[in-house]
C-alpha cells in the first residue's frame, strides 16, 4: 500500500500561481528552491536567504517575504 502526501499543494506551483495562504516551513523553502534542508538552515544562520521568524520553536516564512527575496535576487542578477 502506498502512502499519499497530505492534500497540501506543491509550494512551487502555489507561488507561481499566487502566494499561498499559509506560512511556509523550512521544508517548503528547500523544495521551492531545490536545495537541501541544511542549506535553508545555513541561509538562516548566515542571514543570506529569505527572512524567517520563529513561532515557538518552529521557523516559518511569510510567503510575501519569500516572494520579495526572490524579486531582489532577480533584480541583483539582472543588474550584474
Amino acid at each position: 500500500m502506498s502512502r499519499t502526501r497530505s492534500a497540501q499543494p506543491d509550494p512551487r506551483a502555489t507561488l507561481r500561481g499566487g502566494l499561498p495562504d499559509r506560512y511556509l516551513t523550512p521544508d517548503d523553502i528547500a523544495e521551492l528552491f531545490g536545495v537541501p534542508l541544511e542549506t535553508v538552515y545555513q541561509w538562516r544562520k548566515k542571514r543570506t536567504g529569505p527572512p524567517g521568524f520563529r513561532i515557538g520553536k518552529h521557523v516559518r516564512y511569510d510567503p510575501a517575504d519569500v516572494y520579495a527575496f526572490v524579486a531582489q535576487q532577480r533584480a541583483e542578477a539582472d543588474a550584474a
